[in-house]
């Protein structure tokens, strides 16, 4: 085995990965090569200044947009396959008439990234950034982290106990997620200041199995997701925006 062979395969020969019979050739050949056992000292003290740099764990914020940034683009991936669905090319005598019809909105890709949200909270074990059913630990938590305080309320006595909640982000803005619980079923709240489009007025939809209720208070948006039968959702949304 030759030095060009060696340094090939050094990283592997390292990392425990070459197959037993190349591993044994590299020790042979660094039993006779100083120039090469040099090159395995230097890479083994590199790893160990490596291992010894303390690590940080990713703020809350960057963590969140890096997801929404992920979310968006999976989301304008639909909107392009509803849009390449919806033309309709209708054949008229010798010639040809196209038709397009664009049935991917603005509602429908927050609906789309709602979904997705409330998805992957349940999948990748992040439900939670503070894990609390005391509204008084839940509300402080979100100072500093948001640019608006977003109402909380606990609907315990009706069996909606609030659980926790976490910082999100939809149409590319920063939210707060309030998450409850009704038995085995979880509902997350997503809160935010109230704009000027199409998303203040109140609807009701589903996707993919899931449920979205939006409705607009006091100058604040809420989307309401869970996979929770209409009935109970809408008791939940009722008592939410009463309280």
């Amino acid at each position: 085995m030759s030095c060009e062979h060696v340094e090939r395969d050094l990283d592997t020969y390292l990392d425990n990965e070459l197959d037993a019979a190349t591993a044994m050739d590299v020790r042979g050949h660094l039993n006779e090569c100083a120039a090469c056992r040099r090159r395995v000292a230097e890479r083994e003290a590199l790893s160990r200044l490596v291992r010894a740099v303390p690590y940080y764990s990713a703020p809350d914020r960057l963590r969140a947009r890096v997801l929404a940034q992920t979310t968006r683009a999976r989301s304008a991936r639909r909107l392009l396959t509803w849009a390449a669905a919806a033309v309709l090319i209708v054949s008229l005598g010798g010639g040809g008439m196209i038709l397009w019809r664009s049935t991917g909105t603005h509602d429908d890709a927050i609906a789309v990234e709602l979904v997705d949200n409330h998805v992957r909270s349940l999948m990748a074990n992040h439900l939670f950034d503070v894990e609390s059913t005391d509204r008084h630990t839940v509300k402080p938590w979100f100072l500093g982290k948001l640019d608006f305080s977003p109402p909380v309320a606990d609907l315990a006595s009706i069996g909606f106990p609030l659980v926790g909640g976490r910082l999100d982000y939809v149409g590319g803005r920063p939210v707060a997620a309030l998450v409850y619980q009704r038995q085995r079923h979880t509902i997350n709240v997503f809160v935010s200041p109230a704009s000027n489009d199409a998303l203040t007025q109140a609807n009701v939809q589903s996707l993919r199995g899931f449920r979205i209720h939006h409705w607009v208070h006091d100058s604040m948006s809420f989307w309401a997701v869970s996979d929770l039968n209409e009935a109970e959702l809408t008791e939940f949304c009722e008592a939410l925006e009463a309280s």
